[in-house]
């Protein structure tokens, strides 16, 4: 891990969330214009020459900008970014969505499924150690450039029907939090080669039934959002599964 300085994070941390947000490769002008770094394009450009060289961002083109590696990322999220959490308005109303199917495990984790796809905007995917698996969220991946590729799309969707290609990621799987697994591009193994990012957390309910919830997507996933969300509805599992 190199030293950065405090100018380097700052170019860091706005490359990242610009290319969070757009999707787009990221030059100096930009961050010079939109980020509101002290310090002139040129300044940008040789800081960011020098974050390349370090393996925290990397060139497509020669005529492009930048975009971060997941080394990048995976810094970025475990020592950059600013969780943004739920609201308590928003933990109930994600809540009475699924709380009247919490005695019937199929049907709850189906509903929960669903729900974290839909507040996420991304593909949801909950799996139980006996071999069940949930998923939610097609239509979003498809709004994504990265998935514009039918090639990266027709990946992702095959993986879906493989339980046990999802249970040797998890087993695999190092945390970059407590509770929460990040896994980006390489990490996910041989068979989910890619520009995709991987966020999920384990559950176990009263009755000893566990598993995982978690959200497929593109690398640039919105972690500062997903990652407490992701967070809550595992809790949600836990505390809300009633004899099962």
């Amino acid at each position: 891990m190199h030293n950065l300085t405090q100018r380097q994070v700052e170019i860091l941390k706005s490359v990242i969330e610009e290319y969070i947000e757009t999707a787009e490769p990221v030059g100096s002008e930009t961050i010079e214009k939109k980020r509101n770094i002290s310090a002139s394009p040129a300044t940008i450009r040789n800081e960011m020459v020098k974050l390349s060289e370090y393996g925290y961002l990397k060139k497509l083109h020669s005529s492009a900008g930048r975009i971060p590696t997941a080394q990048g990322i995976k810094f970025y999220v475990s020592d950059l970014m600013k969780e943004k959490e739920l609201s308590t308005v928003e933990e109930v109303a994600l809540k009475e969505k699924v709380w009247d199917y919490r005695e019937k495990q199929q049907r709850f984790l189906r509903e929960v499924t669903i729900s974290l796809a839909d507040k996420t905007n991304t593909l949801a995917i909950v799996t139980t150690e006996g071999g069940d698996l949930y998923s939610s969220g097609y239509a979003n991946i498809l709004d994504m450039p990265e998935f514009f590729d039918i090639d990266v799309t027709k990946t992702l969707l095959e993986a879906l029907d493989e339980y046990d290609l999802f249970k040797n990621i998890f087993d695999n799987a190092p945390q970059i939090q407590e509770d929460i697994h990040v896994l980006i591009e390489d990490e996910l193994g041989s068979r989910l080669i890619g520009p995709y990012g991987f966020i999920f957390t384990d559950f176990i309910t009263p009755m000893h039934i566990s598993g995982k919830i978690g959200v497929l997507g593109p690398t640039r996933l919105h972690y500062t959002s997903i990652i407490p969300t992701v967070r809550y509805f595992g809790n949600l599992i836990e505390s809300s599964a009633t004899g099962w």
